[in-house]
Order: C-alpha cells, then structure tokens, then sequence
C-alpha cells in the first residue's frame, strides 16, 4: 500500500470515528453486563474498578459467590476506600444447603440495594448476580427495581455466565466472553495471583 493510500485510509476511518464521538451527547451512568462461559469477566469488571479509582471515582463491589480465601482485588482496593460485601458461603459447591445459601444472598443483597441508592458511588459492581438470578435466590424483578432507581450517574457491572434476558435488554453494554482454551481444562492448578 502507498503512503496516499495509507493516509486516506486513516482520514476516512478518523472522520468515521470522529463522528461517532460527535453523536454521544447523553451522559449518564450505565449498565454493563460481562457475561458468557469464557473467563475474564471478574477481571474485566475489576480493571474497571481499578480505572474508575484511579480516576478519583467511588467504587463499590458485591460478590456474591466467593467464598473465605484470600481476594487479591479487595487486598488491593480496599485500602483505596473500595467496600466489599462478600457472601463468602462458597455457594452451592461447598454448602450444598438452598436454604443457608439463599439467607447469606439476601443479607449481602441488602448491602448491594443500599449501594444501588447511594449518590455517592460512582460505580457498583454485583460480581456473579446472574446466578442468583438463576438459581432463585434473588428475585429478578427486585434486581430490575433497584437498578432503575439508582442515581442517574452510577454505573454498575453485573458478572455471571447465564445473564438473564431482561437484564441483558436493559444493559447499555454487553460483552461475551467466549472459552477458546483454559489451563485448567489441562489439568493446571488455578493460581493465587492469576486466576483468584
């Protein structure tokens, strides 16, 4: 390709973006979901967090299916005025008890709507809510209620494989995440500092 024809290329593709960045005048707080069988959507989600303070912005997170080990991303943000509310039963995996389950979701649940109503928080992420979601431990429509009477300029991130269509529809930005290939699958132990 010529220089010419490299350059014109760019100016096309620099005034297609250009207009593109013309047109988005609403500014407001947004709903992003991460979801799919694929790994990165904790990650993705906690690189955001870790933008947003970077910024000067408050963050806060709900994890709804970690469990007791240590949590690298909280060791790390915490100090940086980041609250975590952790259901920490492990889930289903390790309780194998509905009912004990469903009362640890509800009690941290109640930390994510008081996030949701906080004008001070910039950004609030439900980590792993789809399951919730899925498997009836959290009722859809109190989830739909509480996002959309949150403060117009929060954003929030929802994680989880199997994110729930009406979730999904509401959502400004929806990313997949897609399984290629996985260490694990290979028999390599997850690891402290990569994988949790």
């Amino acid at each position: 390709m010529t220089e010419d024809r490299h350059k014109q290329r760019q100016q096309k593709l620099k005034e297609q973006v250009d207009a593109r960045i013309d047109a988005a005048k609403e500014q407001r707080g947004i709903l992003i979901v991460f979801t799919g069988n694929g790994k990165g959507k904790t990650t993705a989600a906690f690189g955001t967090v870790t933008r947003a303070v970077g910024h000067g912005m408050r963050a806060a997170v709900i994890q709804f299916i970690k469990g007791e080990w240590p949590n690298g991303e909280k060791n790390l943000l915490e100090p940086h005025g980041v609250e975590f509310q952790v259901m920490a039963t492990g889930f289903t995996w390790e309780t194998q008890n509905k009912e004990t389950d469903t009362e640890a979701c509800q009690a941290v649940w109640q930390h994510g709507k008081r996030m949701l109503a906080d004008a001070a928080l910039d950004l609030v992420v439900l980590d792993e809510l789809t399951y919730m979601i899925s498997f009836g431990y959290l009722d859809l429509q109190d989830v739909v209620d509480a996002l959309n009477a949150r403060p117009a300029h929060q954003t929030v991130i929802i994680t989880g494989r199997g994110c729930h269509r009406d979730l999904l529809e509401m959502a400004d930005t929806v990313s997949e995440l897609r399984p290629v290939k996985h260490a694990f699958d290979a028999g390599i132990m997850a690891q402290q500092g990569i994988d949790w």
